[in-house]
């Protein structure tokens, strides 16, 4: 389980981009609940989203996402 921890960086970037929760949630059309649980990493946007989410931050999708590899 450990290994799915900050998988995504949504919430820094909302910050950099001086962005909220409701904004995102609100341009997305989900639920408020959804974004904060992304942020929190309890659960996942799918590509699809994350997609849209980086179009919206203007921002590489890339740059949402953390991977470290555990070699």
């Amino acid at each position: 389980m450990e290994e799915n921890k900050d998988l995504n960086r949504l919430k820094v970037m909302l910050a950099e981009k001086k962005r909220t929760n409701k904004w995102l949630a609100t341009q997305l059309g989900v639920n408020p609940a959804t974004v904060s649980k992304w942020c929190t990493n309890s659960s996942q946007p799918s590509l699809e989203t994350l997609m849209k989410i980086a179009e919206l931050l203007e921002v590489n999708y890339t740059e949402l996402i953390r991977v470290e590899s555990k070699s």
